[in-house]
C-alpha cells in the first residue's frame, strides 16, 4: 500500500516539472528503484495509471531502471553487488562484517514531455 503514497508524490513532482517546462503532455517518466527496496514496479504503474487520469500525465509510460546495492566487507575490503536475499558473508574471505550501500530508494530520474513543437526531456531536479 505504500506504493500509493509514493506514486502520488511521483505524480505531483512530474506534474510540477512539466508545468514549469510549459509541457502539454507527459509521455514518459524514468524511475530508478533500488533492488533492496520493497517497491513493486507493477504496483507503481497501477497507481500511476489510476492517479494520472484526467491529467497531462494520463497515458505516460513509466520506465523502471533497477539500481543494485553494493556490499563492502569490513574484514578484507572486497566490494560486490548484492540482491535479495542477502548473503550473510563475504564471498571473498567468508567474513560476516558487511556494510551494504545503495539499492534502497526510489527516484525520478527524468521525465519526457511534449509541447507544441515536439518532444523533449526534462529533469525534475532542475525544474
Amino acid at each position: 500500500m505504500h506504493e500509493l503514497t509514493v506514486t502520488e508524490n511521483i505524480l505531483n513532482l512530474v506534474l510540477e516539472a512539466a508545468q514549469k517546462a510549459d509541457a502539454r503532455r507527459i509521455t514518459a517518466v524514468n524511475l530508478v528503484i533500488g533492488d533492496l527496496s520493497s517497491f513493486v514496479d507493477e504496483s507503481v504503474q497501477f497507481y500511476f495509471d489510476l492517479l494520472s487520469r484526467g491529467t497531462i500525465a494520463e497515458g505516460a509510460v513509466l520506465n523502471f531502471r533497477r539500481e543494485h546495492a553494493v556490499a563492502t566487507c569490513r574484514e578484507c575490503g572486497h566490494e560486490f553487488q548484492v540482491s535479495p536475499p542477502l548473503a550473510p558473508f563475504c564471498p571473498n574471505c567468508g567474513g560476516y562484517q558487511l556494510e551494504v550501500c545503495g539499492g534502497q530508494g526510489l527516484a525520478v530520474d527524468s521525465i519526457e514531455v511534449s509541447d507544441a513543437t515536439g518532444s523533449e526531456e526534462a529533469d525534475p531536479e532542475c525544474q
